[in-house]
C-alpha cells in the first residue's frame, strides 16, 4: 500500500515543492535585504493585495533568474580568484538549482493540468 500514491499523494508532493521553493525565495529576499536595505525597501510591491496570475509567475520567474545571474556572477568570482567563500559559491549554486527545480516542476505540473483540461469534454 505504501508504493501507491493517489490524487492526494501527489497533490501533497505539489505542495512540498512549493512550500520548498518559497522558503528558498524567502531566504533570498532576506539574503538581498541583509545586502542592501535600503534598495529592498524602494522596490516592494505597490500593487493590490492580489496580483494577476501572470504578474505572480512573472515574478517568480524573475526571482528565479537573478538567483541564477548571483550564482553565474559568485562562481565566475571564484574562478578568477577573488576572494570569495567557497561556502557562499556552493550556497548561491545550491540555491539556483533548487529553484530551478521547483519552478521546472511548477511548469510541469501547469502543462498537465492545461492538457487535461484540453482533453474535457464540454
Amino acid at each position: 500500500m505504501s508504493g501507491i500514491s493517489g490524487i492526494g499523494g501527489r497533490a501533497s508532493g505539489i505542495q512540498d515543492i512549493m512550500a520548498l521553493r518559497q522558503q528558498i525565495m524567502e531566504r533570498s529576499q532576506l539574503l538581498q535585504q541583509v545586502k542592501t536595505p535600503e534598495a529592498t525597501q524602494a522596490t516592494a510591491p505597490s500593487s493590490g493585495p492580489a496580483g494577476s496570475f501572470t504578474d505572480t509567475l512573472k515574478g517568480a520567474l524573475e526571482s528565479v533568474n537573478a538567483s541564477q545571474q548571483k550564482a553565474g556572477a559568485i562562481s565566475e568570482a571564484y574562478e578568477k580568484g577573488d576572494v570569495v567563500d567557497v561556502a557562499k559559491v556552493m550556497l548561491a549554486r545550491q540555491e539556483a538549482g533548487v529553484a530551478f527545480e521547483a519552478t521546472l516542476q511548477v511548469r510541469n505540473k501547469l502543462l498537465n493540468a492545461y492538457q487535461d483540461i484540453m482533453r474535457m469534454g464540454v
